[in-house]
């Protein structure tokens, strides 16, 4: 074979293969708008899904119970980040818990027991107090009241709300799947529907 024929034929696959990459993000099944200025990012092997939460939100203490389901859909195959965020007179102090917990290990427990507590215990998760007893009942001692105190992780709360404005999200929970696929409840009558709706986008992006 030539090496002009050998040339057209790899344009010629080249070609073909493009249209075919395209459509990966194209095609995507479920209710979503695309995000300006990011871009769509899978590798093939795992589903990265950032969630933006408030633990003032009290559909987002109703979207916990669904996380667990829709990883549960995809053994293995997602990438879970938690964006803790506040609104109007909240507190960043429950999310600079959330961070430090995670820190430790410990991220899940702190959002369980965040959520239980202003939702169940109706107590005053913006109370540092409040947040060193939760911390303490997870296994947190000291460290973790002391960096609390200081604000060690006043930057890191301070970054999300940054964050949420660069991917405008203006309403919790929202989803980012796969870089720029944005889903929230608002499109939805119940959390229940915006689970199902999560469960399809991602099995239609690990199905490509």
């Amino acid at each position: 074979m030539s090496y002009k024929k050998l040339i057209i034929i790899c344009t010629c696959l080249l070609m073909i293969s493009l249209p075919a990459f395209a459509g990966k993000e194209t095609s995507i099944s479920g209710v979503y708008t695309k995000l300006p200025g990011h871009q769509f990012s899978f590798d093939g092997k795992k589903v990265e899904i950032v969630e933006f939460l408030s633990f003032y939100c009290g559909h987002c203490y109703h979207f916990e119970k669904s996380i667990p389901v829709i990883k549960g859909n995809f053994p293995g195959k997602t990438k879970w980040k938690t964006v803790p965020v506040f609104w109007g007179n909240g507190s960043p102090k429950p999310g600079e818990a959330f961070f430090l917990a995670e820190e430790a290990g410990k991220g899940e427990q702190m959002r369980k027991e965040l959520f239980h507590a202003i939702f169940v215990e109706k107590k005053d998760i913006g109370n540092v107090e409040v947040l060193e007893d939760i911390a303490v009942k997870i296994g947190l001692g000291f460290e973790f009241s002391q960096q609390l105190r200081s604000g060690a992780k006043a930057r890191e709360a301070g970054e999300a709300i940054l964050m949420s404005n660069n991917y405008n999200i203006s309403e919790t929970p929202a989803l980012i799947i796969a870089g720029n696929i944005v889903t929230s409840p608002g499109n939805f009558k119940d959390m229940d529907a915006f689970r199902e709706n999560a469960i399809t986008i991602i099995k239609s992006i690990l199905q490509k």
